[in-house]
């Protein structure tokens, strides 16, 4: 091995006889350069004595694929074994139009779902109150009840999909039970699938607002979720975390890495509370993490860091013993948030990058948004080249042939120590507040997440950050010839006459004592999801059943802002 001495002793000349002269002559772009949104300097070229000056030990930091910290996969031959998951995410205004995607995708190649709900079933209202008028199906399917269910995976079996995922965030019990209800009806074994559901109700505080409860009993409502599988559904992924939508609220990317676990600490801590065994628990944990691909490096990185990090909390600081607890199981999400409305065509060559950068970081499943997401929910079309684009990537270009294959990269290994560094010290100051839903309350995350929006805003209009098709490069004359999809306006009326027609045929009173013993579970500390379970068997609604909660835990109302 060379000489570290030697190296910077030759470093050192060559920035005076080679690069000096070279940048007084010519100059560069710009005076500095910077990623991770300003966070990180980014120097002229990288070498062994970057990774010694900063502490990186190869064995201890980046170590061997399949091997603790996991920095460079959790597989020792990643994809050499199998290619990743490729899942997509679909959910139209109805469940018929639901069911026929998931079917057209299923025969051309896909192993797992994703199903998007549309807004009122995200925060708990059927489709004929009033809050969810010109709603309903607008961001995915309504589902008010498991009839609704029943209808979305006709003619599908469960149990021949690889995983059943869903943003079921505020609603986590309820759509596990709609799930479990709905493998009884098919008559196959729940645990025979994989059921995973993003509840993930910090980040709605944070971030997105779908919440329906104060954070307390909402914590507590996660929590069941997280028991319930665990007791009955070992096979289940009951929390997947997401730090998607924080990025793409405008988090930095670090930001999001350390909101991300400072999340799941908060949630591990409620399950420990609960009496659950912390291997248990963390070995059935999802991530959703996107891939941005606007900053290609910086993407690749966080990856990385981010299983590191996790690795070394679950070791370190709760104890875990099991090797599957220390894996980050990470869902890789093309961010549709990174995708534009001028020149839409263009979002193709940004998700090939975005499936790219997630292929290269190893994650095992991946998610890829359609180059039309910015304009509506995905069309038929679009779905299927970003399902395309995933298997061109798998097949045709060789990057699955080796793991971790960017990794030793002077700069890639010096940029996942700084993501590391920098997001450790978020989650102490998270610590310091009280852990995260103490954090959330008193504004931090919403302080951080405003800077970074002023910070991208004010770097878009000055042109200091680039999107092609939109602050430079435009098209004067653009026509978008685009077909989005666009949901039926009858199929709101049609949801609601469904609805009614449901409330007339099933047993009411049998509804009524079902619900008179969810608000009275809530009421204690009993675990919710079994009676949910049998409400819905006879044909609550999930309205309904938010109603009955309601009543008990009263409703999210939201504070002043004091994060400045």
């Amino acid at each position: 091995m060379d000489d570290p001495k030697e190296i910077q002793k030759r470093k050192t000349e060559w920035e005076k006889s080679t690069l000096k002269p070279w940048v007084e002559k010519f100059g560069e772009r710009q005076k500095e350069f910077h990623t991770f949104q300003g966070m990180v300097p980014v120097k002229p070229v990288y070498t062994p004595t970057d990774l010694e000056a900063m502490g990186i030990d190869f064995l201890k930091d980046i170590g061997f694929p399949g091997e603790f910290p996991y920095t460079r996969g959790n597989e020792p031959n990643m994809y050499r074994r199998k290619f990743w998951e490729m899942s997509q995410y679909s959910g139209f205004g109805s469940a018929d139009e639901t069911n026929l995607r998931i079917k057209d995708l299923l025969n051309r190649g896909l192993s797992g779902i994703f199903i998007a709900l549309d807004l009122p079933t995200q925060i708990g209202y059927d489709s004929d109150h009033p809050m969810a008028r010109k709603e309903v199906g607008k961001t995915g399917v309504a589902v008010d009840s498991l009839e609704d269910m029943e209808r979305m995976f006709a003619g599908i079996p469960l149990n021949k999909l690889t995983s059943i995922r869903t943003t079921a965030n505020t609603i986590a019990p309820i759509w596990i039970a709609l799930l479990v209800g709905l493998c009884e009806k098919q008559g196959i074994d729940p645990n025979s699938i994989h059921g995973v559901t993003q509840n993930d109700v910090l980040k709605e505080f944070a971030c997105r607002g779908t919440q329906i409860f104060p954070i307390k009993p909402h914590l507590r409502f996660t929590t069941d979720a997280v028991e319930f599988c665990i007791k009955h559904l070992p096979n289940w992924s009951p929390l997947q975390i997401s730090g998607d939508h924080i990025v793409s609220m405008g988090a930095r990317n670090i930001e999001g890495v350390a909101f991300s676990l400072a999340d799941a600490i908060q949630y591990l801590h409620c399950a420990l509370e609960r009496g659950l065994d912390i291997d248990e628990v963390a070995s059935k944990n999802e991530f959703l993490v996107s891939a941005r691909g606007e900053v290609f490096f910086d993407d690749v990185a966080k990856f990385r860091a981010i299983r590191k990090l996790w690795a070394k909390i679950l070791k370190e600081r709760f104890g875990a013993k099991n090797p599957a607890s220390l894996k980050m199981n990470i869902i890789g999400f093309g961010s549709g948030a990174a995708l534009t409305r001028q020149e839409p065509i263009n979002n193709i060559v940004r998700t090939t990058l975005q499936c790219l950068i997630l292929a290269l970081s190893g994650v095992p499943s991946i998610n890829l948004p359609s180059y039309d997401e910015a304009l509506s929910t995905p069309s038929q079309e679009a779905a299927r080249i970003a399902l395309r684009t995933q298997q061109i990537m798998a097949h045709e270009t060789g990057v699955a042939d080796t793991a971790d294959p960017l990794g030793g990269s002077y700069f890639l290994e010096c940029l996942t120590c700084e993501v590391e560094r920098k997001a450790m010290e978020i989650i102490k100051k998270i610590d310091e507040l009280g852990m995260a839903a103490a954090a959330i309350e008193k504004g931090f995350y919403e302080r951080l997440i405003n800077r970074g929006i002023y910070d991208y805003e004010r770097e878009f209009e000055s042109g200091a950050k680039v999107k092609v098709g939109v602050n430079k490069f435009q098209a004067e004359d653009e026509v978008i010839s685009i077909k989005a999809f666009r949901g039926k306006p009858e199929e709101e009326e049609k949801q609601k006459m469904r609805l009614a027609d449901l409330r007339r045929r099933r047993n009411n009173r049998a509804v009524t004592q079902s619900l008179r013993l969810i608000a009275e579970k809530a009421k204690g500390d009993g675990n919710l999801v079994p009676p949910i379970l049998e409400a819905l068997k006879n044909y609550a609604t999930l309205g309904e059943i938010c109603d009955a909660l309601r009543e008990v835990w009263g409703g999210w109302k939201a504070k002043p802002s004091l994060a400045m």
